[in-house]
């Protein structure tokens, strides 16, 4: 049987791209506005997604079997100012039902903050969910952790898995939660030398840690560093568990946000985040780089896709 046919939208630096394409789908199509994430998706998949896909005509996105989509999560993310559908990054959900009612997508998976599943107190996923079943969709829905499947980074993020209801799927099987087989201490490079924060910076993050010290358990052995967020001045993200604080787009920010690894006095590198988020050691990026963090905080984990994609196509099989 063919392999499936996907189109990639929001496709950022590509890590829906990568988790289907382990499962032999194609890509059709894919689209994104940020030139600077354009520019690492054309080194890697030889393709220039830049668009705007809100003046595109749906009728001219290739026919496909599958449309991914991690739509902005700035308007819906804690870490934002929550405006949701009143912020124009918002209303590009409504870009992706335009599109799925035109091209009759088989399938659907869409990816967004778990911020999403309160905000405005329930009403935007209200709105979400009566909107895509209004043009024929049936919904399996849940907050996945990926630190539960494989990789050891606390990030919480809600996933859609959208079904045609002429295909009568009636049910969805959401990956088995797996030990956590590797921990920050298998990822972190030890022979980094740069990425050196200042004595001044260090200060504040040893303040943080003494600070939060009675809150947050000893290290569980000397494997496991303490990692540190700065987000928030005085509520910073401390764990000793080997797991890294969920890396976000705020990295971007001048570099202030990047998690630091306190016993080595350094932010975690290019590279390091990169294997939080399950890319291969191969993918093409600009090391130390503001607008790379960025990205890497903006996508998604290509472990995840990959299992929810491995049972995605194992209904389009049986169809």
């Amino acid at each position: 049987m063919k392999n499936p046919t996907f189109i990639d939208l929001f496709c950022g630096i590509g890590g829906f791209r990568l988790g289907l394409q382990k499962n032999g789908a194609r890509c059709v199509f894919s689209a994104d506005n940020d030139p600077y994430c354009c520019k690492v998706y054309l080194d890697n998949f030889n393709e220039d997604p830049f668009c705007d896909i809100t003046t595109i005509n749906p009728k001219n996105i290739p026919d496909h079997d599958i449309l991914c989509a991690g739509f902005p999560c700035q308007p819906f993310s804690i870490g934002g100012y929550r405006k949701g559908f009143n912020d124009t990054r918002g209303t590009l959900f409504f870009d992706i039902l335009r599109i799925l009612k035109e091209k009759k997508s088989k399938y659907f998976i869409l990816e967004n903050v778990k911020g999403i599943t309160n905000h405005d107190n329930g009403n935007t996923i209200k709105v979400i969910r009566e909107e895509l079943k209004k043009i024929g969709y049936n919904l399996f829905e849940k907050v996945l952790n990926v630190s539960d499947y494989g990789l050891p980074q606390n990030r919480e993020r809600w996933y859609c898995i959208g079904f045609r209801d002429d295909l009568s799927i009636s049910s969805f099987k959401f990956p088995k939660k797996v030990k956590l087989e590797i921990t920050l201490n298998d990822i972190v490079d030890k022979k980094v030398k740069d990425h050196k924060i200042s004595d001044i910076a260090y200060g504040h993050v040893k303040n943080n840690v003494k600070k939060n010290n009675s809150k947050f358990p000893e290290r569980i052995n000397n494997d496991h560093f303490t990692i540190v967020t700065e987000a928030r001045k005085n509520r910073a993200s401390i764990r000793r568990d080997g797991i890294s604080p969920c890396l976000t787009a705020k990295m971007g920010t001048g570099g202030n946000n990047v998690p630091i690894l306190y016993e080595l006095k350094r932010k975690l590198t290019i590279k390091e985040c990169l294997k939080l988020m399950g890319f291969p050691s191969n993918f093409i990026i600009r090391d130390n780089y503001s607008q790379s963090y960025k990205q890497i905080g903006n996508s998604i984990c290509v472990n995840i896709v990959d299992k929810l994609c491995k049972e995605l196509i194992n209904n389009y099989n049986k169809k």
